[in-house]
């Protein structure tokens, strides 16, 4: 079949599409893809064909066509700016096909199918696939559904007393982490989920203990347990790794349970051997993992490609944990997994039969609510914790992160005009109180540059105060041992990087003023001079922006230039992986091609991380990356204090009536 040219008229709509930013290059090039493989003039698939690319860019894994239908703005993330956009013929038309419309156009088309064959665009119900989306979703679905059915019809009576003395100690009723670990038991797949601080490492630490003593009891004359453990980042699993080990000191069960149970995490690219230049594994359906168990933390960062991967490398009596905050945001690519395998965690969408098995082993009555839906199988293993143990009543960071979740703008904007929530409110230098949020450029401007520079150092019981700067982790810097001595070196340079992650500037956006490449160069101006000495100094902080497993260096982690024992300028990283000696990894900046200044980042790049004090930067206007889960996501980055700039009037409110998965 030879090629044909992209019609001249449809070709200049999209070009208009493109000027308003509605459509990038990317999709009007796979339009004229699929314009030479399909033989008909249909301009209703080659519109379809343009918005389920889109969607990819907004991190959708399909084209929902029955919301394009009712709301098609909402559901392109478009914003109609002036009048011209207004009256737009080409979205007058989108909006005037109904479902019916674009399913009888669609099914028309030779490039569209139903998931046999090889057609590049899947139709499945009311959604539109690219054929490789669609097969990573029959993948994860099968899966996963094969794993929950294979459920437990009691526990042994010598498990039950194990699960009553870990848990002896806990409060709250209905104890939900409790009742999340005898959840876990009952079937090969379960998602512990929950907001910061409701105990998800304590959780699960406990859940690895009582799985050992399953295992043993259940296989005595087995291999020992293997267990893995993982992160979709570099900088998530040192922090899981930091918090599981912590959790596990403390874990009243014998040294030889606490010997199986895994105390260092890799990346998810890691554990599944990723292929140089490739999308593929060397782990995958017929090279599986060896693994009996093996639990990802922080997995709303994990994208739909990737969970396909890691379900196909899963041996089938595999037991798959994950554990993750479900309202964060999803991954930067496409598919917001736990999120939508979440859909019922909120309810407790629980079946007669689950809460059964929860009487039996933990002791609480749950009401069977019999007019929810959402009670599928999946549900039955998916639990969400909700008392948290870092933000009590009188938390602003607590409240305010509820009100955001909710979408109650009128009441998070309340909580940040409360006086009374400290951990809200920042201080000048001079000690005098100023309000949390400043919605002019200028003023803005200025509450931010006294955050930066601010060096708060111990009050008089020795304790580090709440707010701190990056003048904090630069004072450290100065502080270098007069000693050379490598020991000495090594544990200065561990409490510069640890001095460094006490603040943080996190924002939406990556270019502009308020985007990270402007507010770098603000801050660097601010904190170094004018002009640096050089691209590389001692006290630059950089991020890496690609994996290095040469190095061992992940996408998302810090490091920073400092001397070495010998002089040298180094860039020095808290070490999750490799060298461990002194838990730090020291590079030549030579060797670090692909890095970027790090005292602004984005909250995407932030997720897996928490820093004592976050001063989150909003833009002055909306776009379809400031919504709801990213001012969630960045408030709860922070574990003590937290600072928002709002640049202009009425954006973090606008914000929070915006959800990602509306």
């Amino acid at each position: 079949m030879s090629l044909k040219p992209l019609a001249t008229d449809f070709d200049t709509k999209l070009q208009t599409w493109l000027s308003y930013g509605w459509l990038s290059h990317t999709d009007r090039a796979f339009v004229t893809f699929i314009a030479h493989q399909e033989p008909s003039d249909n301009e209703l698939l080659l519109w379809a064909v343009a918005l389920v690319s889109q969607q990819l860019s907004l991190g959708e894994v399909y084209l929902d066509l029955a919301r394009l239908a009712q709301q098609t703005e909402s559901t392109l993330g478009v914003s109609v700016t002036d009048e011209d956009q207004a009256k737009d013929p080409s979205l007058a038309t989108i909006k005037s096909y109904t479902l019916a419309d674009w399913q009888r156009g669609l099914m028309a088309a030779t490039v569209v199918g139903t998931g046999e064959g090889c057609s590049p665009l899947v139709l499945s119900g009311e959604r539109l696939y690219l054929r490789r989306y669609w097969q990573c979703q029959q993948v994860l679905n099968q899966a996963i559904q094969a794993r929950v059915i294979q459920r437990r019809t009691e526990l042994p009576d010598a498990l039950t007393a194990e699960i009553d003395a870990l848990f002896s100690s806990n409060q709250q009723s209905p104890d939900w982490q409790k009742i999340a670990c005898v959840i876990a038991l009952r079937a090969k797949f379960s998602i512990i989920t929950g907001g910061p601080g409701t105990g998800k490492t304590t959780t699960l630490t406990k859940l690895l203990a009582i799985l050992v003593k399953l295992y043993r009891i259940e296989h005595p004359e087995k291999h020992p347990l293997t267990i893995l453990l993982a992160a979709p980042t570099g900088k998530a699993a040192a922090r899981v790794s930091e918090s599981i080990n912590k959790a596990i000191e403390g874990l009243p069960v014998a040294e030889d349970i606490k010997a199986v149970m895994p105390t260092q995490a890799s990346t998810l690219h890691r554990l599944l051997g990723s292929r140089h230049d490739t999308r593929q594994f060397r782990h995958h359906r017929n090279n599986p993992l060896v693994a009996d168990i093996v639990i990802v933390d922080e997995a709303s960062m994990i994208d739909l490609e990737m969970m396909a991967a890691l379900l196909e490398a899963l041996p089938s009596e595999a037991t798959l944990i994950l554990l993750g905050d479900k309202d964060q945001l999803a991954s930067v690519e496409a598919g917001s997994v736990l999120g939508d395998l979440c859909q019922g965690a909120v309810d407790m969408a629980y079946d007669a039969e689950t809460c059964a098995w929860i009487k039996a082993y933990v002791g609480e009555n749950l009401a069977i609510n019999q007019a929810l839906t959402a009670n599928t199988a999946i549900n039955q293993q998916t639990i969400m914790l909700l008392h948290s143990y870092r933000f009590g009543s009188n938390s602003g960071i607590g409240q305010l992160a509820k009100a955001v979740n909710r979408g109650d703008y009128r009441a998070a904007q309340a909580i940040l005009d409360d006086s009374s929530y400290v951990d809200l409110k920042s201080r000048l230098l001079d000690e005098q109180p100023i309000i949390n949020v400043l919605s002019s450029k200028e003023s803005a401007e200025r509450l931010l540059k006294q955050l930066v520079l601010a060096n708060w150092g111990s009050s008089d019981d020795g304790k580090p105060q709440l707010c701190q700067g990056y003048g904090y982790y630069l004072a450290l810097i100065k502080a270098r041992p007069k000693d050379n001595q490598p020991e000495l070196i090594n544990a200065w340079a561990a409490q510069v990087l640890k001095g460094f992650d006490t603040f943080r500037v996190l924002c939406a956006l990556r270019k502009g003023l308020w985007g990270v490449d402007g507010l770098n160069e603000r801050i660097e101006h601010w904190l170094v001079g004018e002009q640096p000495p050089q691209l590389w100094y001692e006290g630059r902080p950089v991020m890496i922006t690609s994996n290095d497993y040469t190095l061992g260096l992940m996408n998302g982690d810090i490091g920073i230039a400092l001397r070495d024992h010998t002089g040298k300028l180094r860039v020095v990283f808290l070490s999750s992986e490799g060298e461990q000696m002194h838990g730090l990894h020291w590079v030549s900046p030579l060797r670090l091609p692909n890095v970027e200044t790090a005292y602004a980042m984005t909250v995407h790049k932030s997720q897996g991380s928490e820093f004592n004090h976050v001063a989150l930067v909003l833009p002055e206007t909306l776009n379809r990356v400031l919504t709801r889960e990213l001012i969630y996501t960045g408030l709860t980055r922070s574990k003590e204090n937290f600072s928002l700039i709002e640049t202009q009037a009425g954006v973090f409110t606008e914000a929070i009536k915006v959800s990602c998965v509306n």
